[in-house]
């Protein structure tokens, strides 16, 4: 999974819209009800998602890995010297989701789907 945090989300579902045909579906977010969520559908392959900037983060595309137990990832990830810059966090209900930041300086998202 993909995610793009952008100052213009506007401009930038224009763009990437007519660049890949890509399907765009706005949705309210439980995170932070004032930055609305932007979910992409690629059809196949690998979708993800928009949305706004948060004052002081980083703009830019960030890659998730699909991993089977969030908690144990990040952790083990930690005791491999990575920093966990976002302990696990539930996102609305789809999921959980934790970011680290790698003893290189690199910064990868860990997503684990909710289990039906």
């Amino acid at each position: 999974m993909l995610e793009l945090n952008t100052p213009d989300p506007k401009k930038a579902k224009a763009f990437y819209s007519k660049l890949f045909q890509w399907q765009l579906e706005d949705m309210p977010t439980r995170l932070c009800p004032m930055i609305p969520y932007t979910m992409i559908n690629v059809g196949e392959g690998t979708g993800g998602g928009i949305m706004k900037q948060v004052p002081a983060g980083p703009s830019g595309w960030l890659a998730y890995v699909l991993v089977d137990d969030i908690h144990a990832t990040t952790q083990k990830a930690k005791s491999l010297g990575a920093e966990v810059m976002k302990d696990v966090t539930e996102v609305m209900g789809m999921g959980s989701l934790s970011f680290i930041r790698d003893p290189t300086g690199a910064v990868l998202g860990l997503w684990q789907p909710k289990s039906k």
